[in-house]
């Protein structure tokens, strides 16, 4: 058996309209074995984090097989973000994963979760900070039953001007059973934004790039994509950001219609070692700002430790 843990993060700091936000301004609510929200100071959820594990049916095994979080518009009521279900029903929000992690001579598809899972194990508690956060524990289990990775992954709300929300997101991965390659390819693999079902009906997702006759499908390690779209009648945009730190030869995909995007890296990571995943996901309301603009927040963001 798993040991379950529950602690807690709430890390405070997010800048709401023009006014700094303080740890009070946040309130966090736990759905105990479902999902827990970062509720900000208008009483309006920004974040889910989904974690419900339910077995119970092969439709709700597969559904509850990969831990992901949702963002949610203004309204605090529409998600931005695609859950369960639509197409690709295991494209879910901001999550990662990889489709063919190669370990102890198998092959464990950890994208399409189908006879893989994401489990969540448990909260961790790190106050003093100066972001709201949720902290978790994920195990990551293979074709074989077994724990192929162990995950530390955190979604932070940081504070920055004239945003709806930015969220960083850290996952650690360490292999905890021999050694791990996470391999793959664009399409399949890495950190990854799905934005909402409605994107794929109304095929609004397009791309903008840090510089001219950017390709993604050839040009590797890009600093970052910009993505807009259209949910219920109004235009968001989201700049997903590569920190410098992170593996490189990484590969995009951001050109579906649907809106799927992000970067994928081959990775190996030797037994009992780790390997760290940082990426920035800034939602703004509206159309896409200039690319200075654009490569201005990611030049503040790059500097980050």
């Amino acid at each position: 058996m798993i040991n379950r843990i529950f602690t807690l993060t709430i890390l405070a700091g997010l800048l709401i309209g023009m006014k700094p936000s303080t740890a009070d301004d946040f309130t966090v609510k736990d759905s105990k074995g479902e999902h827990l929200d970062i509720i900000g100071s208008n009483g309006k959820p920004i974040l889910r984090y989904v974690y419900v594990r339910d077995r119970s049916t092969p439709e709700k095994n597969f559904d509850t097989a990969k831990v992901f979080a949702h963002v949610f518009a203004p309204n605090g009521t529409t998600t931005l973000t695609k859950g369960p279900g639509g197409k690709y029903p295991h494209h879910r929000g901001i999550f990662i994963g990889w489709n063919r992690i190669t370990h102890a001579g198998k092959s464990h598809d950890l994208w399409h979760v189908r006879n893989t899972e994401q489990i969540h194990v448990g909260f961790h508690e790190d106050l003093g900070g100066s972001k709201a956060a949720v902290s978790s524990t994920i195990h990551w289990i293979g074709n074989h039953k077994e724990k192929v990775i162990e995950e530390s992954r955190s979604y932070r709300i940081v504070p920055e001007k004239d945003a709806h929300a930015v969220i960083d997101f850290h996952s650690s991965l360490k292999a905890v059973n021999g050694d791990v390659k996470l391999n793959g390819d664009p399409e399949h693999a890495g950190v990854q934004f799905r934005p909402s079902q409605e994107v794929a009906n109304n095929k609004s997702a397009k791309y903008i790039f840090h510089a001219d006759k950017i390709d993604p499908k050839k040009n590797r390690d890009l600093p970052w994509v910009a993505e807009t779209f259209v949910v219920d009648n109004q235009p968001f945009t989201v700049q997903h950001m590569n920190h410098p730190s992170n593996p490189k030869g990484a590969r995009w995909s951001a050109y579906r219609d649907y809106g799927r995007f992000g970067p994928f890296t081959v990775v190996e990571i030797a037994d009992g070692k780790t390997q760290q995943f940082r990426y920035r996901f800034r939602i703004t309301v509206g159309e896409a700002p200039s690319r200075d603009v654009l490569q201005k927040q990611y030049d503040g963001y790059a500097k980050t430790k």
